[in-house]
């Protein structure tokens, strides 16, 4: 149906009717996709792309619909991945009806999408939301009116409260296409007529693909060359080129202006505006929140607040009593029993984890069969030091699954009450000298408690250099909250001075190879365009239907992850090959970083999981093996090293192998270089923690 090479006109046919959901960004579609499937989850990426939609199956007129939540868009003349899929998606269901979703306050912005929509003669409906918080501020739709003025259905709702969606299921799924017509200078609408009758005839919305082509979208060229005839694109070309002569002003803007004065016009006439004179407590609380002194401390307050719910009661107290209650004390030993009544051995200890170390019984003084070597591989396979229970479901269950479930949850909280748009404008500046903008402030807070999830957050970007940095600073240097607390554990034993150290260098190595990234690495930024909702009150409801379906994706497409990392090592011990990689660390571990021999295996099983290095490292503190300046040492190179095997396969996933492999084949010197680095200072210096 798509391989993103253009072929997105091709209609595949389908049993199933499709219902759309399409909109600018931030106008409730997410939610009210939950209402109408019942979920609210990610299904995959659209195909050749690594943009995900949404897609479930919704009741509407007693008949079964595959309802898709499209990603958000200004404009359908596409200037992101993402608005090319949603583009593309709308393009290639020309069977389906679509709901275009409206915040009531910005009714201008979503009537561009609308008119795109009228002049590709796709069948639609409106649906009108937040006309609650379009009150709160004095704005009134006429929806009857702009009823008549597009030739449509429009229907108010409140997704939030779930009202006004009654009369959507009894009425609404059969949409119409709209009368609704931008007025165009003659030379263009002239122009645009000439190059629809060039066009398949069995197109639909000839003339607003014309449209498209006269702007300069250059996302149809390919499409063109795969369609049309060259004589015919020349054609095309050449009228296009008639139609700038005629014009001071590129096309683009001279169409964009068009929809505008005519959008313009009709919101004046639907939209009646009452001056509210009341003081609101939420719109002062939004502007304080957002300040950019007075501001700060608030930021101080969530990050703290996020601290103590994620890394204290998610990291420590329940991944705590998952970890060496329900798995170290009790499923584990139970699985363990089981599998040794089918394939016996004699135990010799047990790690904290519960991870069992044997001795093979069947081996000890007798000559071993080739069948008796599979039960032993199979064996450790399953409950091994890197067994598939012992290890890989004991980290992503017991450790990783409740930290991921308070964040998610603490995240929902942030999300639905508007303050993470009012973080990103407060810290836009800041984010600039990075060649970000403050956007990127979310999936870097997301990287505080795991940057797995954070690594996928950095779709939101508009640009492909900006998601490259952004992966590459959480992958360096923004350690996670299961590891920041083991980090902080053992900073809490030392003085001031070691924290502020460490955290002094972290935080300088992210400006320094952020402001160098932005200069290396090839691209443009995009612009620093964010709608900024009311502040409200969050809905219960709301965080936990995100929250389940998070956790759902997480168990469906994290957990396979662990398994995978954990067959690797597996088989990386069994052929030798880890042993190895720590014979090769140990002269640099030794020399460079002046650190004991036993923190190579600390930095190895790292790669697995960062905080488990940082507990290797945490045990050796413990043990005496460390001195407060090795401290600081080992816990800054461990913190800059590499990302952990789940993070760095969502990495190749996102970013493809190549850019994978290009930042691992970076972060991994550079994190004991900036150590080798400190040791020397500490060292030259004289300097004592």
């Amino acid at each position: 149906m798509h391989d993103h090479s253009g072929k997105f006109f091709v209609e595949k046919n389908i049993d199933t009717p499709r219902c759309l959901l399409v909109g600018n960004p931030n106008v409730g579609k997410s939610l009210i996709f939950s209402i109408l499937t019942g979920k609210y989850v990610t299904v995959s990426n659209y195909p050749g792309t690594t943009v995900e939609i949404s897609e479930g199956n919704g009741v509407l007129l007693g008949t079964k619909h595959i309802v898709i939540d499209t990603p958000g868009v200004n404009s359908l003349l596409p200037m992101s991945e993402d608005e090319r899929v949603t583009r593309d998606i709308i393009m290639n269901t020309q069977d389906g009806v679509i709901l275009q979703v409206a915040d009531a306050k910005n009714l201008e912005r979503a009537l561009l999408i609308s008119s795109q929509l009228a002049e590709i003669e796709r069948p639609f409906y409106l649906i009108l939301n937040m006309t609650d918080e379009a009150k709160n501020l004095g704005i009134s739709v006429d929806s009857k009116l702009l009823e008549d003025a597009l030739g449509i259905r429009v229907y108010p709702t409140v997704a939030t409260r779930k009202a006004g969606f009654e009369e959507i299921m009894r009425n609404g799924i059969q949409g119409s296409t709209s009368s609704f017509r931008i007025e165009y200078p003659p030379e263009v609408d002239a122009g645009a007529r000439k190059i629809a009758e060039l066009l398949p005839p069995e197109l639909k919305g000839r003339y607003g693909i014309a449209l498209m082509l006269l702007a300069g979208d250059e996302t149809l060229s390919e499409w063109l060359h795969r369609k049309l005839p060259e004589n015919v694109i020349k054609s095309i070309d050449d009228i296009r080129s008639i139609v700038q002569k005629n014009s001071s002003l590129p096309l683009g803007y001279v169409i964009n202006r068009s929809k505008q004065k005519n959008i313009q016009k009709l919101v004046s006439d639907v939209i009646a505006v009452v001056p509210i004179n009341k003081i609101n407590f939420m719109d002062r609380a939004g502007e304080f929140i957002m300040h950019p002194v007075w501001g700060l401390p608030v930021l101080l307050g969530v990050l703290a607040g996020i601290y103590y719910f994620v890394g204290v009661l998610g990291a420590q107290v329940i991944v705590d009593f998952l970890e060496n209650t329900v798995f170290a004390k009790h499923l584990n030993p139970l699985i363990i029993r089981a599998v040794d009544a089918v394939i016996p051995f004699k135990h010799t200890h047990m790690l904290d984890a519960g991870i069992i170390l044997t001795e093979y019984s069947v081996i000890a003084g007798q000559a071993v069969t080739s069948s008796e070597r599979v039960l032993v591989f199979i064996h450790d396979l399953i409950i091994g030091p890197y067994g598939i229970i012992t290890m890989a479901l004991t980290y992503s269950i017991a450790i990783v699954f409740p930290i991921v479930g308070t964040f998610f949850i603490a995240f929902g909280i942030l999300e639905d009450s508007g303050y993470l748009p009012r973080l990103a404008v407060m810290l836009n500046r800041v984010f600039r000298v990075l060649g970000l903008n403050g956007k990127a402030v979310l999936p870097m807070i997301l990287g505080l408690g795991c940057d797995t999830m954070a690594t996928i957050t950095a779709r939101i970007l508009g640009s492909k250099k900006e998601k490259i940095i952004v992966t590459l600073l959480l992958a360096l240097g923004v350690p996670c909250s299961a590891q920041l607390g083991v980090i902080l554990g053992m900073l809490g034993g030392l003085s001031l001075t070691a924290t502020l150290i460490w955290s002094g260098v972290v935080v300088g190595v992210i400006l320094v190879v952020g402001y160098l990234a932005s200069k290396i690495i090839p691209g443009k930024n995009s612009d620093f365009i964010l709608e900024v909702p009311p502040v409200r009150i969050p809905q219960f409801s709301n965080i936990m239907i995100k929250t389940i379906s998070r956790l759902e994706w997480y168990i469906k497409e994290a957990v396979p992850l662990f398994i995978a990392g954990t067959f690797l090592l597996f088989i990386m011990d069994r052929t030798g090959l880890l042993g190895t990689i720590e014979k090769l660390a140990s002269p640099v571990v030794q020399g460079l970083l002046n650190l004991p021999a036993q923190t190579t295996g600390a930095f190895v099983i790292g790669f697995l999981r960062r905080d488990y290095g940082a507990a290797g490292l945490f045990v050796l503190a413990e043990q005496g093996l460390l001195t407060p300046n090795q401290i600081v040492v080992s816990l800054v190179t461990i913190t800059l090293f590499v990302p952990c095997i789940a993070n760095l396969l969502i990495i190749i996933k996102e970013r493809g192998w190549k850019t994978a492999a290009g930042m691992t084949l970076f972060i991994f010197p550079f994190a004991f270089f900036v150590g080798a680095i400190l040791n020397a200072v500490l060292k030259y210096a004289g300097i004592q923690i």
